[in-house]
C-alpha cells in the first residue's frame, strides 16, 4: 500500500470518529474510501469494523454515570446483543464478494436514510416518553427487537444507533439521557462482539486496521473537544449528503 493510501485511510478513520462522536454516521466516511483505494468490499467491511470499535469506547465512557440505572436492562439485553452481533457477523464472512458489493449502494442508502431521520426518531422517543409500554408484559418482543438490530449492526452497522434508539423507545419507557447511554453500550457490545469473531476470520487488514485505530481513536478525542462547538445537524447532513452521493455512485457503477 502506497504512502498516499495510508495517509488517506487515516484521515478517513479520523474523519469518522470525529463523526461518530458527534453525530453519528462515521462508517459512511470510511468503508467508501475502503472501497475506492481498492480493498474488497466484505474485507473493507470487517476491517472498518474493528478499527472503528475503539473509537466508540469514549460516547459510552462519557455516560458511564447512567450505568447503574440501566443496570438490569443491560444484563437482560447483553447477550441478544451479542449473539446478535456475532449472528451478522457470520452472515457477512459467509457472503462472497461479489454478492456483497452487489448489496453495498443498498447498505449505504438505508444507512443514509437512517442518519437522516435521527432526529425524528429522537423526538419520537421524547414524545412517548411518561406513556405505558410493553417491556414488563413483552420481554420476548424486546429481545428479538434487539436481537434483529444486533444483526445488522454485526453485517454492516451503519445507522445502528439510530435503529437501536427506535427499539429501545418502543419498548422502554426513560428519559432520553439514559436510553442513549443504553444504546451506546449496546452498539458497543454489538460492534465488539463482531470485531471479536471477525480478527479470526481470517478477513481483517490488519496494517489498514491498525492505522485507522489510531485515526478513529484522535478523531473521537477531537471530536468529544468541539463537540459543544460544532452544530451536529449541520454535521449529519453533510455526512448524509456524503451517503446519498455514495450509494448514487456504487448504484451507476452496478
Amino acid at each position: 500500500m502506497s504512502l498516499f493510501n495510508e495517509v488517506l485511510i487515516f484521515l478517513a478513520a479520523m474523519v469518522a470518529g470525529f463523526i461518530n462522536a458527534i453525530a453519528g454516521g462515521g462508517t459512511l466516511v470510511s468503508f467508501p474510501v475502503l472501497l475506492a483505494i481498492g480493498i474488497p468490499p466484505v474485507v473493507a467491511n470487517v476491517t472498518n469494523t474493528v478499527a472503528l470499535v475503539p473509537g466508540t469506547i469514549g460516547g459510552m465512557w462519557a455516560q458511564r454515570v447512567f450505568f447503574q440505572s440501566q443496570y438490569k436492562r443491560l444484563l437482560k439485553l447483553l447477550p441478544v446483543a451479542i449473539v446478535g452481533g456475532v449472528a451478522g457477523g457470520l452472515l457477512l464472512i459467509n457472503t462472497s464478494e461479489s454478492s456483497f458489493r452487489s448489496v453495498i449502494p443498498y447498505l449505504i442508502l438505508l444507512a443514509t436514510l437512517l442518519l437522516a431521520v435521527q432526529v425524528p426518531v429522537k423526538n419520537w422517543v421524547v414524545a412517548r416518553m411518561g406513556n405505558v409500554h410493553h417491556e414488563k408484559h413483552s420481554p420476548f418482543f424486546m429481545l428479538t427487537m434487539v436481537f434483529m438490530a444486533a444483526i445488522y449492526g454485526g453485517y454492516f452497522g451503519a445507522g445502528l444507533g439510530v435503529i437501536l434508539m427506535a427499539v429501545l423507545g418502543l419498548v422502554t419507557d426513560d428519559s432520553l439521557t439514559r436510553l442513549n447511554f443504553l444504546k451506546q453500550a449496546l452498539g458497543f457490545a454489538i460492534n465488539l462482539a463482531a470485531a471479536i469473531y471477525f480478527v479470526f476470520s481470517g478477513k481483517v487488514d490488519w496494517w489498514i486496521a491498525f492505522v485507522m485505530a489510531f485515526g478513529s481513536i484522535l478523531g473521537g478525542l477531537l471530536g468529544g473537544k468541539l463537540a459543544g462547538k460544532i452544530k451536529p445537524e449541520l454535521l449529519r447532513w453533510i455526512v448524509v449528503s456524503a451517503g446519498l452521493i455514495a450509494a448514487t455512485v456504487y448504484f451507476i457503477k452496478e
